[in-house]
């Protein structure tokens, strides 16, 4: 099933703690010389309009980055993300003060990665896989884009020729393989690459499969593990939508916890929706 678009969620609040996190983590692996790469699994366009098609019919943005975009109060780390998504609105020609684009993974972690450093992105669906060839159409060498499934074609790129990576896998869950493809993805991953660092991002739902992914995460054969949730409203009596997400970081780096102590408070006074919104941080390891 291929029906998944992205755009029609660009920016909500489960893009904040996603991104909010690949930031810090690419960030990271930056602070030593060597090289290293960040494999996307699941890249989508790279880029979303949120002033025009699909963003504008939802307008999650809204309870999203749109909340964190006229904040004074930032907390330093969570600055520097929005940063980030202010610049790929100033290069589009537009007054830095207008959101108007959203920047995917891709984009993101692009901009935290030096010369040295390399991107691999993998998208299956054939339109946002047309977008993300003509979103990265002058990045050269540094950037490979391959018109596939991650789950598929992860294994062959591990162990990476720096040793150092990054693989962040968010696929959209449309179907309950997804959430079996993860675990089998990262036992293969780990077993050909044990010490990279891992980002896996989920939806929080009613439905089984999501509940039950993260105990599946924590039996996997890993030393050290970090597990964040952002909820920002109530479930629903119905069952229906996604009430918040969830990220769950294999071999994360030590200051990740304190990173996410002090921001997380801050997402769910300003992202929250009712008073259901709250936080969970967990880790295992050192």
């Amino acid at each position: 099933m291929l029906s998944y678009r992205h755009a029609f969620h660009a920016g909500n609040h489960a893009d904040v703690l996603k991104h909010f996190v690949l930031v810090q983590l690419s960030r990271h692996l930056a602070q030593k010389d060597t090289p290293f790469w960040i494999i996307d699994t699941h890249a989508g366009a790279g880029r979303y309009a949120l002033d025009s098609g699909y963003a504008t019919q939802l307008k999650e943005y809204e309870a999203g980055i749109g909340r964190l975009w006229t904040r004074h109060d930032l907390p330093a780390p969570l600055a520097d993300y929005v940063d980030l998504v202010r610049r790929c609105n100033t290069g589009t020609g537009a007054p830095a003060a207008t959101l108007h684009v959203y920047p995917g993974s891709p984009w993101l972690a692009l901009q935290t990665m030096r010369p040295q450093d390399r991107l691999r992105l993998f998208e299956l669906h054939s339109s946002d896989s047309v977008l993300l060839q003509e979103n990265f159409r002058h990045e050269g060498r540094r950037v490979r884009i391959a018109s596939t499934n991650g789950f598929d074609s992860l294994k062959a790129l591990l162990p990476p020729p720096p040793r150092r990576a990054l693989v962040l896998i968010d696929p959209p869950y449309e179907t309950r393989d997804d959430y079996a493809r993860v675990v089998t993805a990262l036992k293969e991953g780990l077993g050909r690459f044990a010490t990279g660092i891992y980002a896996i991002w989920y939806p929080q739902l009613a439905r089984s499969e999501a509940q039950q992914l993260p105990d599946k995460l924590q039996q996997l054969p890993i030393d050290s593990w970090l597990h964040a949730t952002l909820t920002v409203r109530t479930p629903p009596p119905d069952g229906f939508g996604m009430h918040g997400s969830g990220m769950f970081v294999i071999n994360p780096p030590w200051t990740l916890h304190r990173t996410l102590e002090a921001v997380l408070p801050y997402l769910v006074r300003v992202l929250g929706q009712d008073a259901g919104a709250r936080y969970t941080l967990d880790r295992h390891g050192d």
